[in-house]
C-alpha cells in the first residue's frame, strides 16, 4: 500500500457538511480505514464529515473518479455537497462550467450554475425496496418502522440509503437519541441516513439529518434530495422545492426523467498537508 505522507488536502464545505478532499490523481494512493478515522478525528486529525479521494477518471465519459470515505472508514456510494464541491474544484482547474464524475453510484453530471454555485444530476431516484437495499420485501412508501415519535418512514435511495420521516416541529424531536437507533435497524443491512422533515409549505422543506457513521451533520445533499422525492411521493409537495438544512439551503428539483437536480453552494475552507502521525 501506498501511503499519503506528506499528501496536500483541501479542506472544504457544502452547508457546513464538511470534507477533506485529496487528489491521487498524480498517482495511484489508498488509505486503510485506520488513516481515514484518523484523518476525520475532530479533536487529533483534521476532521470532517466525510473523507474524498479524487482519482484519474476509469470511463471515457467521465472527467475523475470520487471516493467517498465516511469517518468510521467505510465507504458510502453518494455524497451530494461533496460531488459539487469537487465538481467546482475540477472546473475551476480545467476552465470548463461542466464535468462529469464517476462514483460508486455512477455518473453525476455537474455544472456551474453562479459564483462558487453548483448543480449536480444525482442520478435516478430508487424506490425499489432491493435498491435501497432492505432486509425484506416492503412498500417504501411507509417502512413501517417507528422510534418513539418517528413513525412511517418513506425508504429511497440516492446510491445510499435514506429513511425519510415527516413531523410536526423538526426542533422537538431529539434526533441525537433516536438517529442510531434508526440508522442500526433491522431492516437497513447497510444502515441507513435518517431525515426528519417539516413541511413548511408545499415549495419549502426544513430537514434535519442523521449521517449513518457521521451522526448529526449540518447538511445531507443525498439526504435533501432524498426528501424531496418523498416529499412528492406523499402528495406533501410538487417535485421541485427548497430544503432549508442546519447550514443552509438547497433547491431540489425531481425531473420528469426521475434524475434528481441539487443546486447549491461550495465554499473552500483552508489547505492543509497531512502529518505522517495521522497515518500509522
Amino acid at each position: 500500500m501506498t501511503t499519503l505522507i506528506g499528501q496536500d488536502f483541501l479542506k472544504m464545505h457544502g452547508l457546513g457538511n464538511d470534507f477533506v478532499v485529496l487528489d491521487a490523481r498524480a498517482s495511484e494512493r489508498s488509505l486503510s480505514e485506520a488513516a481515514v478515522r484518523a484523518i476525520a478525528d475532530r479533536n487529533r486529525g483534521v476532521g470532517c464529515d466525510q473523507l474524498i479521494v479524487v482519482e484519474s477518471a476509469r470511463g471515457a465519459t467521465s472527467d475523475a473518479w470520487m471516493t467517498i470515505y465516511n469517518p468510521d472508514g467505510s465507504q458510502s456510494g453518494a455524497c451530494g455537497n461533496a460531488t459539487r464541491c469537487v465538481a467546482w474544484l475540477l472546473m475551476e482547474q480545467s476552465g470548463t462550467d461542466k464535468v462529469v464524475i464517476e462514483t460508486k453510484a455512477g455518473l453525476l453530471d455537474a455544472e456551474r450554475r453562479g459564483d462558487r454555485l453548483v448543480a449536480v444530476d444525482m442520478g435516478l431516484a430508487r424506490l425499489d425496496w432491493r435498491e435501497i437495499p432492505l432486509a425484506e420485501a416492503v412498500d417504501t412508501l411507509h417502512l413501517g418502522i417507528s422510534a418513539g415519535p418517528l413513525v412511517d418512514p418513506v425508504g429511497v435511495s440516492m446510491g445510499n440509503p435514506h429513511a425519510v420521516f415527516f413531523v410536526d416541529d423538526v426542533a422537538a424531536i431529539d434526533l441525537a437519541a433516536f438517529g442510531p437507533v434508526l440508522e442500526n435497524h433491522a431492516i437497513f443491512p447497510e444502515r441507513a441516513n435518517i431525515e426528519i422533515v417539516q413541511v413548511l409549505s408545499p415549495e419549502k422543506l426544513r430537514m434535519r439529518v442523521w449521517e449513518r457513521s457521521a451522526g448529526i451533520t449540518q447538511a445531507c445533499g443525498s439526504g435533501a434530495c432524498a426528501t424531496l422525492v418523498a416529499a412528492a411521493r406523499r402528495g406533501l409537495t410538487g417535485r421541485k422545492a427548497e430544503v432549508v438544512l442546519d447550514g443552509g439551503s438547497l433547491v431540489v428539483e425531481w425531473l420528469p426523467d426521475d434524475h434528481v437536480l441539487m443546486t447549491g453552494p461550495v465554499a473552500l475552507s483552508f489547505k492543509g498537508s497531512l502529518d505522517p502521525s495521522l497515518l500509522g
